[in-house]
């Protein structure tokens, strides 16, 4: 495989695609902004504090050089926590090319305005350039370690999503592709904030039957949303809507659960995240989502409650019992 990848972003998702791609014969190139971390994993051939004992292939190299980063290839796949996202093209944007394709597997909406990242992409950089999202359910210490895994690369250019695929698919990770840009978006950035609506009910042992309400009926809340601003009804039944819903609302690898799940068990927020030590994207996504839903007009109980309980102090009891004490009404799926 000739084709050359540059992966920006060494936390634990960037690390395990940048591995994967390498794996597969791809000459991979890693980067971080931190130099000190990035000095350990040239040394260590491993990242040991995310991803410990996964030793790199050989055909992965790693750089604390955002220019050598950007340079080394046409193709860049962005794995920076949402909030960095902006920074991040802004900071790239002297070394691209006039060939740059760019793909992301950050999962969120923009931090300053709401929009979707494809639209950072063209407000900072170009709407001419090729753009794709990966997302799905991939936790990134299994894809490092092998195990199977199915995720959806959405592009409205199929040629750069045929690469895409090409670059990470193999015996044990499959690739799906789509043309829903947007529906994509919306179920990777959405279902993080219903993984703390499970985890707060799993905190307050609410018991199965509440998870499983959750999630049905968050599914919906997604739906309707994503829909609304111009997605696919089906993406939401695929791997980039119910599958990470699923994956993300029931396994403590979630960094979004495990935030619920001690919100539920009554601990402070700040605490917390320091305690988790990544980016928990469900809390700014709760607050974006919660401004769309309002523009929009669109109904999304249970994401209001968690906005209320991150931002205006409500009780993750209290958000339980206004959920419950809603008004009868027919069921919906959309």
């Amino acid at each position: 495989m000739n084709t050359k990848l540059s992966v920006l972003g060494a936390g634990s998702w960037g690390t395990a695609l940048a591995i994967l791609a390498a794996r597969n014969g791809c000459q991979t190139l890693l980067w971080g902004h931190e130099a000190e971390h990035i000095a350990n994993l040239k040394e260590q051939r491993q990242n040991q504090r995310y991803l410990p004992d996964l030793l790199f292939p050989e055909t992965l190299a790693v750089t604390a050089d955002l220019q050598q980063a950007v340079e080394f290839s046409d193709t860049l796949l962005l794995v920076v926590p949402s909030h960095a996202f902006d920074k991040t093209l802004e900071n790239i944007k002297p070394f691209i090319n006039d060939n740059l394709q760019i793909a992301w597997a950050t999962k969120g909406f923009n931090h300053k305005n709401g929009v979707f990242l494809h639209e950072s992409v063209e407000n900072i950089l170009s709407p001419q350039i090729p753009t794709a999202v990966i997302s799905g359910p991939t936790f990134a210490q299994e894809v490092a370690a092998n195990l199977p895994t199915a995720l959806t690369i959405a592009s409205l250019h199929n040629q750069f999503s045929s690469l895409l695929s090409s670059l990470l698919r193999n015996s044990r990770f499959r690739v799906y592709t789509s043309n829903d840009l947007i529906g994509v978006q919306v179920g990777g950035a959405v279902k993080n904030v219903l993984a703390i609506a499970t985890g707060i009910a799993d905190g307050l042992e609410l018991g199965a039957n509440t998870r499983a309400a959750l999630i049905t009926r968050g599914l919906t809340e997604i739906t309707r949303l994503g829909v609304a601003l111009g997605g696919q009804a089906e993406t939401f039944m695929g791997l980039a809507g119910l599958g990470d819903l699923i994956l993300t609302c029931t396994d403590n690898q979630s960094r979004n659960r495990r935030f619920g799940l001690a919100l539920g068990k009554g601990g402070l927020a700040s605490e917390i995240i320091a305690e988790i030590d990544q980016e928990v994207e469900g809390i700014s996504a709760a607050k974006e989502t919660h401004l769309l839903a309002k523009h929009y007009g669109i109904e999304m109980p249970i994401v209001e409650q968690i906005y209320q309980v991150l931002y205006q102090d409500l009780s993750p009891i209290k958000a339980v019992q206004n959920l419950l004490n809603r008004e009868p009404k027919q069921e919906a799926c959309s």
